[in-house]
């Protein structure tokens, strides 16, 4: 899984050991995937860490070449990996748009393509989105996240249904505010653009859920290996939105 060594995608990685899958987790800060690799390996499932630019194709293919020397197959490919952006739309620079979508939109193709070119000859596998609410409808001062992010559930249902007859499934997992970095760099962006404590900056991000709460981890982690799960073989091309109602369909 991309984007594993902390947050969402630590947690993760932790549940899919917890169910059995040895994990491969990649990401930009080796501390922060050794750590998640500890967390697995103390499961009893083995693991490996590897460093990836997922907007990079030649980064993404020695990933994946990384992970064949490793094991024979994949299972499941979580795409976690990602960048947000605050800033109006008439001062974003075209550098940090693209950017943004490398990251967030290109990454998932690149990634998603490379698992189908050894899922699609077994007639079995998951791909797994972590997109975001921001895939479901709009923000204001997030418009590179949220394009990027409406992109990543456009292919979500793209790929559903070139591979509906072939054994594999292709969701998308569409968190609300989780506790996590990107929470914390919010709050501080909030807090220093509205001169509001950090503690009123966060009750404002957890009023956008109906539940008046921030989402854990452990939430979307579980969302994630349902759907990763035999269970979930007849889902596919969904938004599963964890958001404590933010975003209702």
């Amino acid at each position: 899984m991309t984007g594993g060594g902390r947050g969402i995608g630590e947690a993760i990685a932790v549940a899919l050991a917890a169910e059995g899958c040895s994990v491969a987790v990649a990401g930009r800060t080796i501390a922060n995937l050794e750590k998640t690799v500890e967390r697995v390996r103390a499961l009893g499932r083995d693991a490996l860490a590897l460093v990836c630019d997922v907007s990079d194709p030649a980064s993404v293919g020695e990933l994946f070449a990384q992970f064949d020397r490793k094991w024979d197959r994949l299972d499941v490919l979580v795409n976690n990996a990602g960048q947000s952006h605050s800033e109006p739309l008439d001062r974003l620079s075209v550098e940090t748009w693209r950017r943004v979508l490398e990251v967030n939109l290109t990454g998932t193709f690149l990634c998603s393509q490379a698992a189908l070119k050894r899922m699609l000859p077994r007639k079995a596998g998951r791909i797994i989105n972590i997109a975001s609410t921001a895939a479901l409808i709009g923000f204001r001062y997030a418009g590179a996240y949220v394009a990027a992010k409406h992109g990543v559930l456009g292919l979500t249902r793209s790929m559903a249904l070139e591979t509906a007859t072939s054994g594999i499934t292709v969701n998308a997992v569409c968190p609300g505010w989780v506790e996590s970095d990107m929470l914390h760099e919010a709050i501080q962006t909030i807090s220093a653009k509205t001169h509001c404590t950090p503690e009123q900056a966060r009750e404002r991000l957890a009023s956008e859920s109906p539940q008046k709460r921030i989402i854990q981890p452990a939430e979307v982690a579980s969302a994630t290996v349902w759907l990763a799960s035999d269970d979930a073989c007849g889902i596919t091309g969904q938004a599963i939105s964890v958001s404590g109602g933010q975003v209702m369909s």
